[in-house]
């Protein structure tokens, strides 16, 4: 193995496909779409239809006097964090806590408790909560997460709209590699089922009127959602002392800026950051066989990220698989990157592609192998996950299956 790459060794997430890794994996792979109707959080705006969580029960997960303290987004982030430590065993591993980071990503922060105090400001006249700027901090799940595992090093968040969660994890990588850390808990949480989040997409008009089609002709843009993803990276080799196989490793990235528009994409950022993941990874394009796309749905974006993945690994449409999650889970914004980190990892030990669902046919313009309604069965090695974001900041991972 590429010494240059590190382990991950532990994964956890909350979303509308799953409450674990398990069911998570079952509903990605199987291409059961969770977008659902939405009316009863908002009902004035042009679309109707979400990936919300549904039944999270957070007292299940939190006591009276900590749930009061956590916004919905911290909570997302630390039960799924849980879930990362209790895989890779952190609890008994007996790393020193000042060498252990946590870095979250998130592109909205706290937004339902923002909402409340607005609704308490303007139409009940009352104060909001004391707690409200803490609550909402965009460090608040990287805060919580370090307080319940003991978390000593650098711990902060990351907000760089539907870049944070790559942006997160490329920061841990980073630190492993130059010896700050040997234990970085790294992901992104985004909370998105209120009604504001909706009304001010809803001006934006990028949302799709009926669902989210990604690389399909006929598409009209994404559909929101939410959830919360965190992965345990580690030295290489590390974990072995304590029993615990990698799950897979992240074998590099690559960061770019577009330095141009706020909004529309630039298929040249995209292929920076592609090539440059590729190259820290220390591979060849040819070694890559699958792309979980950044896969909005938008016409502009998909025809964009077409380009760019053309441009990096030639246009061989037979060679490359490439799929988006968004069109089962929605853009869960500022944690999307985490998702489709788990959804990459599983596509790499499984040996199955997680298909594209709702594709009605192909658009000429998005020349590549979107893996349209059905998963594709197919043995990979190496895989790179997109996210770019508004503003132009674009994030490619490189992570190759576990060895050993």
């Amino acid at each position: 193995m590429n010494p240059h790459w590190v382990d991950v060794t532990g994964r956890g997430v909350i979303s509308s496909a799953g409450f674990s890794i398990a069911d998570f994996t079952s509903t990605i792979m199987s291409g059961r779409t969770m977008i659902g109707d939405i009316t009863d959080i908002c009902n004035d705006v042009r679309f109707t239809n979400g990936a919300v969580i549904r039944n999270f029960d957070a007292n299940a997960h939190f006591d009276e006097r900590t749930l009061g303290n956590l916004d919905r987004f911290s909570q997302f982030a630390a039960v799924a964090g849980r879930q990362a430590v209790a895989e890779a065993k952190l609890a008994d591993a007996g790393i020193d806590p000042a060498r252990i980071a946590v870095i979250i990503g998130t592109a909205n922060g706290g937004g339902d408790i923002l909402e409340e105090g607005y609704q308490r400001i303007y139409e009940e006249q009352r104060k909001p909560r004391p707690l409200t700027i803490p609550m909402s901090m965009s460090n608040a799940p990287a805060s919580r997460i370090a307080k319940e595992i003991g978390a000593r090093g650098p711990v902060f968040g990351v907000s760089s709209a539907c870049a944070s969660t790559n942006h997160a994890v490329m920061m841990g990588l980073m630190m492993i590699r130059s010896g700050l850390v040997d234990v970085a808990i790294v992901g992104g949480t985004d909370s998105c089922g209120y009604a504001s989040y909706f009304k001010v997409w809803d001006v934006l008009r990028a949302v799709s009127p009926e669902t989210c089609r990604p690389f399909s002709t006929g598409r009209k843009g994404l559909i929101i959602g939410e959830g919360a993803g965190v992965l345990v990276l580690e030295r290489a080799g590390q974990a072995a002392a304590r029993g615990v196989k990698p799950v897979a490793h992240l074998a590099g990235g690559g960061m770019s800026s577009d330095a141009g528009d706020l909004i529309a994409p630039d298929s040249s950022g995209m292929a920076m950051a592609m090539r440059a993941a590729v190259a820290d990874a220390g591979v060849a394009p040819d070694q890559i066989a699958y792309v979980n796309a950044h896969g909005t749905g938008t016409v502009a974006n998909d025809r964009s990220e077409s380009s760019a993945i053309n441009e990096i690994f030639g246009g061989n449409r037979e060679r490359i698989s490439v799929s988006s999650t968004k069109s089962i889970i929605g853009h869960a914004m500022g944690a999307s990157g985490a998702l489709e980190a788990m959804a990459t990892i599983a596509a790499l030990q499984t040996g199955v592609i997680p298909p594209t669902v709702n594709f009605t046919s192909a658009d000429p313009e998005c020349d590549v192998d979107a893996t349209p309604n059905e998963p594709r069965q197919r043995e990979i090695e190496m895989a790179l996950s997109n996210s770019f974001a508004f503003g132009g900041l674009n994030v490619s991972l490189a992570f190759a299956r576990a060895q050993g």
